[in-house]
């Protein structure tokens, strides 16, 4: 009882809580914008991104990144588990247990928009190649932070494909700046974990670049999705001043030398809380979309 309590609690913080609803949100949020309706595709949907497809992106990272990870001062709580390798095989089969059920549901489901399997096939993929072995697109500067972007907007994409629904601009250039923040998000990320990746021999998009260009690549990124989000309908236009708490947080390391690249887990962490308050703002002005008709 006891090694499956602690098995338990490995997995749990393997999935990272604190980022569920960065992927589940997404998709609920289009789904529900989109059709209006709340039914059991939103709530199987909803739950699967909110937990399955967390524990199976971040638990085979947290495997396949051990050797780094023991030596990261970072890793070990809510930026990431520090699995022994005696969890490992729990770990990916966990995942894979977890997952599949409800994958073969949402293939059933969206069985009236096939567009929707290639969407969810193409997210599977990548949450799998950023960090399995013989892929590690995670390794492949640039491509690991396409990749980590493509692990967030796919679940808003997946909803639109479920939905059926048509690809307006407006909808494209959310789209488009929503993958520039996933992409900012990513290499912004990775600048803090310079050191350790060299140490184990880890490329990155901020081992590649180092530290300051990194930065300045993130806040460039995070600029275009704003900018994006100007040329969207009012009052969805409105979210374009989303980008600013993430340049004004990050601002201060835009000449971080790659020996300090270390400090930006302070700016990481006010990442995090960030996202919720950003989240929230985003709420609302959907909520402000949906009264003024902007989704009918």
């Amino acid at each position: 009882m006891t090694e499956r309590r602690s098995l338990l609690r490995s997995l749990l913080v393997a999935s990272r809580p604190v980022s569920w609803i960065n992927t589940a949100y997404p998709f609920a949020a289009v789904y529900i914008l989109t059709t209006g309706r709340i039914d059991l595709t939103l709530a199987v949907g909803t739950v699967f991104f909110l937990v399955p497809y967390n524990l199976a992106m971040y638990g085979v990272n947290d495997v396949f990144d051990y050797e780094s990870d023991v030596a990261n001062p970072r890793k070990g709580g809510a930026e990431g588990a520090k699995l022994p390798p005696r969890l490992h095989r729990a770990t990916l089969v966990s995942a894979a247990v977890l997952t599949a059920p409800f994958v073969v549901a949402l293939v059933v489901l969206g069985s009236q928009h096939p567009a929707s399997w290639a969407v969810l096939a193409i997210s599977l993929f990548a949450v799998v190649a950023y960090s399995a072995r013989g892929l590690r697109f995670k390794e492949i500067p640039v491509l690991d932070s396409v990749t980590s972007s493509t692990h967030f907007v796919t679940p808003a994409l997946y909803a639109l494909a479920l939905a059926g629904t048509t690809i307006t601009p407006a909808i494209a250039l959310t789209m488009i700046a929503f993958f520039c923040w996933g992409m900012a998000s990513h290499a912004f990320g990775a600048v803090q974990d310079i050191l350790p990746d060299r140490d184990a021999g880890i490329a990155s998009i901020a081992t590649a670049f180092g530290a300051a260009a990194t930065v300045r690549l993130a806040v460039a990124l995070w600029a275009t999705a704003g900018a994006l989000m100007l040329f969207t309908p009012w009052p969805a236009n409105l979210a374009a001043f989303a980008a600013l708490p993430y340049i004004i947080s990050v601002a201060p390391y835009l000449t971080v030398d790659d020996s300090q690249s270390a400090d930006a887990n302070r700016a990481w962490r006010r990442f995090l809380a960030i996202n919720y308050a950003v989240g929230f703002a985003i709420t609302l002005l959907l909520i402000f979309c949906a009264s003024e008709g902007l989704f009918s």
